[in-house]
């Protein structure tokens, strides 16, 4: 067994790390044509995991880099906003056209559970491989606040970011209109949009690339209306349909309240008045997690079969 399948939690050993070197993206992607690769440092930190293993030497694995506080990049997510609260300050009035919030549609893909035809990345062995282009235009270290966030799913599942060579899907991080991505797997270069003002936080990253491993909100989840109740008086105008149910695949794990992937109390408010209550405590304050929850990881790992 994995040691992610042991404790849904990461571990910290110290010990010293490298930074892989980093492609050009294919010519179909044309925000970035003419990108250069990083430079190759050693780096050394006692607070981060050795993920580079042996069997994940061929595969440019992303290694980790040094933290940095709060103050200096962005690291965690200012306590005073929720997730909810960054996205929408970031999406609002962007002309893209998204989902739920910040989620791209994909209008050749039908209503069903992506997940379950064919959206999910593609397990090799026993890790699951996502190649990634982080656009140039990013600092060095606002793109560090990216390849953090992307080493958090190391930690504890088996899902494995891999700098891209020559691999048709890989996931596209550059600084877009707001924050937001695809739901799941998507053809060739699969753009995640993490606008440098505004969208570059730890829990964010994570956001967005769990919708981007085919994940879906948690307040949209298909058992929801035992759990919250919406308040659509209080939403805003035009805004309904964020709110929807969605048929979801809830793999067996209970409503969590404390996900990464939880709306707080007063997204898309107009009046300030919660749009989503606890009905077991309609006092109870959500949505304000800085880091994914034991049953996001459950989640993963089980969607992924990690365990097995």
């Amino acid at each position: 067994m994995d040691s992610h399948c042991a404790s849904p939690h990461p571990s910290t050993p110290s010990m010293d790390f490298k930074i892989a070197s980093l492609t050009p993206p294919p010519k179909t992607v044309n925000t970035e044509p003419h990108s250069t690769s990083l430079t190759h440092r050693s780096v050394s930190s006692s607070q981060y995991f050795q993920i580079l293993t042996k069997e994940d030497h061929h595969h440019d694995s992303i290694c980790p880099i040094p933290p940095s506080p709060p103050h200096v990049d962005g690291y965690s997510s200012d306590m005073s906003l929720s997730v909810s609260e960054v996205i929408g300050k970031a999406n609002d009035g962007i002309s893209t056209r998204l989902e739920h919030g910040d989620i791209r549609p994909n209008f050749n893909r039908n209503a069903d559970p992506c997940t379950a035809t064919g959206c999910k990345w593609r397990k090799r062995g026993t890790k699951v491989y996502v190649p990634i282009y982080i656009a140039r235009s990013y600092s060095s270290a606002e793109r560090n606040i990216i390849i953090r966030g992307l080493l958090t799913f190391h930690a504890s599942t088996c899902i494995r970011f891999v700098w891209r060579r020559f691999q048709r899907n890989y996931l596209y991080f550059y600084s877009g209109s707001g924050c937001w991505s695809y739901l799941g797997r998507q053809r060739r270069g699969q753009a995640v949009s993490l606008q440098k003002n505004g969208c570059l936080y730890q829990d964010t990253v994570q956001h967005e690339v769990l919708h981007a491993l085919g994940f879906h909100h948690e307040q949209v989840r298909s058992d929801r209306d035992t759990y919250i109740s919406i308040l659509t008086q209080n939403i805003q105008s035009g805004l309904e349909r964020q709110f929807e149910k969605v048929a979801t695949n809830n793999l067996d794990t209970p409503y969590d309240f404390d996900s990464v992937m939880h709306y707080s109390n007063y997204a898309f408010s107009k009046n300030g008045q919660p749009t989503i209550v606890s009905k077991s405590d309609p006092n109870m304050r959500f949505g304000y997690a800085t880091t994914m929850s034991a049953n996001d990881i459950e989640r993963i790992n089980t969607l992924y079969q990690c365990c097995e």
